[in-house]
């Protein structure tokens, strides 16, 4: 395409009003301009360079677009990608406004992810490139002009590239766009890395890729620029060199300006010069940055290691480098994790009367009572899913180390930075649904992908089945990779990863049964129905002995207080664990209420150990006389016996949460017992 100038005079916005109603299908058309105005006229763009499928993770696609001449401004111009697939409807899914930017020495610009190298100047996140059968397209426009689902259209049109990997041709995007082949970029079956690159003349070739760099070897060629350090990762206090190094020696000194600072990382974490300079006849030049150890537990922290702007005949081999720092000051919470769980150190954070509705119901209304109070219209909030993430980083966090998760299934603790929406090279944590997705029909929006907070909430009831999605209470912090074995799978047919503990099945269990009151439409059967099958999930049969076997601990109390400070609602199997017997176990139909309030004190000197307990009761520090007192949590009296100074022998009881009562001759204590 040409485009030819004239002096014509008109303002550029009467050109494109006029444009748009007059010339819509042409591809190559008059850009005219005002002489009495700045300069407003547009540079011929075309797509010079497409690669859309790479090795292995498939993580380097880039999109490079040509001007007729250097430092061509790109102000007016959008680029729009199509999607030729029968889903896609040959219409837009991605549009980037190139106001602002202009092209280089070459008349080159490079749009991808920061995995391309030389650096691409425009950058957007990994994989959006599609495969193909696609298309990528250049307007005189703006990307509002393009939201999701355009069709694709002539009209001010400016170049475009109908393309694919090994697809047949979509004729239909090739007619929408007026272009007469589609291209294929796995002209050698895909044994190499190739690219689409266009000829002078306007038609296509495949070779190795040339980001940055003129397809026919011509231009100004220019000097690589490259950073390194020599770890990913530091802890606050250390020292470390960032080396940089050209590809040739430089001509002239040149100086290399770099910022460090990220979210909350700032020139108060550290000393150092950033910037350098390499004196002429050499390629390498480094400077020392000291982080500072503050004594503040603000969380890992990632160092953004980027380049300014570079002399014209230099390009970025590399940037944007992210460095851990990892903060020294993690806290050591009070109670332990599953592995090693506590009971009793963490208090429900219930209201007083929270539950006294639940007194002397049973069967169906005992459980219509529980659901009135945890998905009440007027009190209870929903979240968006990526307000989950935060609400895990702080429910799940790990007690052993504040800067880490607590992974369900694996059962350890890993860095909170390392989310799976995360850029880095360690293993990664998601959310997992307790109650999967595609078991309960939930869905998100496009308002659930912004994370806004504890006072931005959706009203919610029983039959608000989509919040399902984001309910807390059955979202759990998990390795990504488990997340995928783990499946949609009944739990029974999922038992956790090989040499588990199980610390997490009573977890598990006390979730899906919150899901299967609080949401119409869901419940937890016996068996295993089909894993298509919406609406039940199981093993009923398998949960009941996970939650007898692993009863709530304190981690487990700590995150039903969490969550409920952002739902407003809470696990009531947590709190009173008896009521899964009432509603699927072995107290159907009898009538529930509250059992009598524990005190959990240390009055005296008195101490029942240990606890959790296999059967071996220990007793020391009675004063004189005292009785030794068994209830189970519905308040029955199960046990009586006689102690005196230092007491010990053995009860047979199932596994379960018991209470004790010591009544001596100058105290009385309350405690829970845990029989493993």
């Amino acid at each position: 395409m040409e485009i030819i100038t004239s002096t014509f005079a008109f303002h550029f916005l009467f050109w494109k009003t006029y444009l748009c109603e007059n010339f819509l299908s042409m591809r190559n058309f008059i850009i005219l301009f005002f002489l009495s105005f700045p300069p407003l006229a547009f540079a011929q763009v075309v797509i010079n360079e497409l690669d859309s499928d790479t090795p292995g993770v498939d993580n380097l696609e880039f999109i490079e677009l040509k001007t007729s001449a250097p430092f061509q401004s790109l102000d007016g111009y959008v680029l729009v990608l199509f999607n030729g697939s029968s889903s896609g409807n040959d219409s837009s899914y991605f549009a980037y406004d190139l106001d602002g930017f202009t092209t280089n020495i070459n008349g080159t610009i490079v749009i991808g992810s920061n995995n391309v190298s030389p650096v691409p100047d425009i950058l957007i996140s990994e994989n959006i490139i599609q495969n193909g059968a696609d298309a990528a397209a250049i307007y005189l426009g703006d990307a509002s002009d393009f939201p999701e689902g355009t069709k694709a259209t002539t009209n001010n049109l400016i170049d475009a590239l109908v393309y694919g990997t090994n697809d047949s041709d979509d004729t239909v995007l090739m007619s929408l766009l007026g272009v007469s082949i589609q291209v294929d970029e796995d002209q050698n079956n895909n044994k190499d890395h190739e690219s689409i690159q266009r000829n002078n003349d306007g038609t296509y070739f495949v070779g190795t890729p040339t980001p940055g760099i003129l397809n026919d070897g011509s231009g100004v060629v220019l000097n690589g620029v490259s950073f390194s350090v020599s770890q990913n990762q530091y802890h606050e206090g250390d020292s470390f060199n960032i080396v940089f190094t050209t590809q040739e020696n430089v001509s002239s000194p040149i100086t290399i300006n770099f910022t460090l600072d990220n979210g909350g990382f700032d020139t108060a974490d550290y000393t150092g010069n950033t910037s350098v300079t390499l004196p002429a006849g050499n390629n390498i030049a480094s400077t020392t940055i000291t982080t500072i150890d503050d004594n503040i537990d603000e969380g890992d922290e990632i160092i953004l290691i980027s380049m300014d702007v570079l002399p014209n005949t230099f390009m970025r081999l590399n940037d944007n480098m992210k460095i851990r720092l990892i903060d020294n000051d993690y806290t050591v919470a009070p109670y332990g994790t599953p592995l090693s769980p506590t009971y009793g150190i963490v208090e429900s954070t219930a209201p007083s009367g929270y539950y006294n509705s639940l007194d002397n119901l049973s069967g169906t209304n005992l459980k219509q009572a529980i659901q009135n109070i945890i998905a009440d219209e007027n009190v209870v909030r929903a979240q968006t899913y990526a307000d989950v993430i935060d609400i895990l980083m702080e429910a799940d966090q790990n007690p052993a180390h504040s800067n880490q998760v607590w992974l369900l299934y694996t059962e350890q603790g890993r860095p909170k930075l390392d989310y799976a929406g995360y850029e880095n090279e360690n293993a990664t944590w998601n959310r997992e649904h307790t109650y999967p997705r595609s078991r309960g029909g939930f869905y998100s929006i496009k308002e659930d992908g912004v994370a806004d907070g504890l006072q931005v909430f959706w009203n919610t009831n029983a039959d608000s089945l989509r919040h399902g999605n984001s309910d807390a209470h059955a979202l759990r912090a998990v390795d990504s990779g488990e997340n995928s074995s783990r499946g949609n799978q009944d739990y029974g047919e999922y038992n956790g990863p090989a040499g588990n503990a199980g610390s997490f099945k009573g977890d598990v269990a006390r979730s899906v049964f919150y899901m299967a009151v609080r949401y119409n439409g869901l419940d937890v059967v016996s068996g295993n129905p089909p894993n298509n099958t919406v609406g039940q999930f199981g093993n009923l049969d398998s949960l009941l002995v996970w939650h007898r076997n692993d009863p709530p601990d304190d981690f487990e109390m700590n995150r039903n207080n969490v969550v409920y400070t952002w739902q407003k609602n809470r696990n009531p199997f947590i709190d009173y664990p008896d009521l899964v017997e009432y509603i699927w176990g072995n107290q159907q139909g009898n009538t529930w209420n509250q059992p009598m309030k524990i005190e959990e004190n240390n009055l005296s000197s008195m101490w029942l150990y240990p606890n959790p307990s296999s059967g071996k009761i220990n007793i020391s520090g009675i004063e004189g006389k005292a009785w030794f007192v068994l209830y189970n949590l519905s308040g029955e009296k199960i046990f009586t016996r006689n102690i005196k100074e230092k007491a010990s022998f053995n009860i047979d009881l199932p596994t379960g949460i018991y209470l004790v009562k010591i009544v001596g001759d100058k105290t009385t204590q309350t405690s829970k017992l845990i029989i493993r």
